[in-house]
């Protein structure tokens, strides 16, 4: 079981970390200082070690781009989740696999782009809901990481983020804990040579819209626990260079919307949150 889901680990070395938090200075560059709110080893990781390193040839492709409408009284919701293909030199990675009803439209994406479903080594569901979980069955040959539970065939491994440090698919993918849409999320972490630092983050951010209006992730789409969604929220942006999110087209991360996060994290707005 380790072997298979360490498959890519053999020459990449132990996860390091620091003991500083990051932000970012005017030119967008990683510094220490993200606030007052508290410090994550995974973000010391990004800060220390993922910096230094060179950008890998792999590419990110969204097979389909999620959306949510929300029906004129309020009581419904059209919604279906983005899936994404992280492709490397020898694997492939499907982030969230749609709902159930989208098996055809699955099979045929990932076959134009010349994958099949038995070449996917990793399937990463960034949470549990219906519209990210759907399709599972197809992926039997690879190693299923659900949230924060690692699973492969009938075998599980129990403390893959017991230490609150990056789970490593290969040196340049790699996924972290993003608790706050629920508390077991994950985001993917991609380091590529045409877009830089690339974070497929789920429902974490719902679209690029919701950073300026905090309702949409807070109310519209659901946070089990906003406090830790915000401070998960300004990790990303301090860590991506464009962002992924759930429900909506990928988006350039902007100083503008760091510094706009910024201003929830701060410990007295934090602790206003329902």
């Amino acid at each position: 079981m380790r072997s298979a889901l360490q498959k890519h680990e053999a020459d990449s070395g132990g996860v390091a970390t620091a003991t500083t938090a990051i932000s970012r200075d005017g030119r967008g560059a990683l510094s220490s200082g993200v606030g007052s709110c508290g410090r994550s080893p995974i973000v010391d990781f990004f800060a220390s070690v993922w910096e230094r390193q060179p950008k890998m040839d792999y590419d990110v492709h969204v097979i389909k781009e999620g959306y949510s409408l929300m029906s004129n009284d309020g009581r419904t919701m059209v919604a279906n989740g983005t899936s994404t293909l992280v492709r490397g030199t020898g694997f492939n990675v499907i982030v969230d696999t749609l709902s159930a009803w989208d098996k055809d439209f699955l099979i045929e994406s990932l076959s134009k782009l010349g994958v099949s479903c038995d070449e996917v080594n990793y399937v990463v569901c960034t949470h549990g809901h219906s519209d990210h979980i759907g399709n599972l069955n197809l992926f039997q040959r690879a190693t299923h990481i659900i949230g924060t539970s690692v699973s492969n065939g009938d075998v599980y491994q129990l403390d893959t983020f017991d230490k609150d440090e990056p789970y490593r698919i290969a040196t340049d993918v790699q996924i972290i804990p993003t608790p706050g849409h629920t508390l077991s999320d994950v985001s993917v972490i991609v380091k590529t040579a045409k877009l830089g630092t690339v974070a497929i983050t789920g429902d974490l951010f719902e679209k690029a819209e919701d950073i300026d209006d905090p309702r949409i992730w807070r109310e519209v789409a659901g946070s089990e626990d906003p406090k830790q969604q915000v401070k998960s929220r300004q990790m990303i942006l301090h860590i991506a260079d464009f962002v992924v999110p759930g429900h909506g087209p990928m988006f350039k991360v902007t100083d503008a919307m760091r510094e706009k996060h910024l201003e929830l994290l701060d410990c007295t707005v934090v602790d206003g949150l329902e």
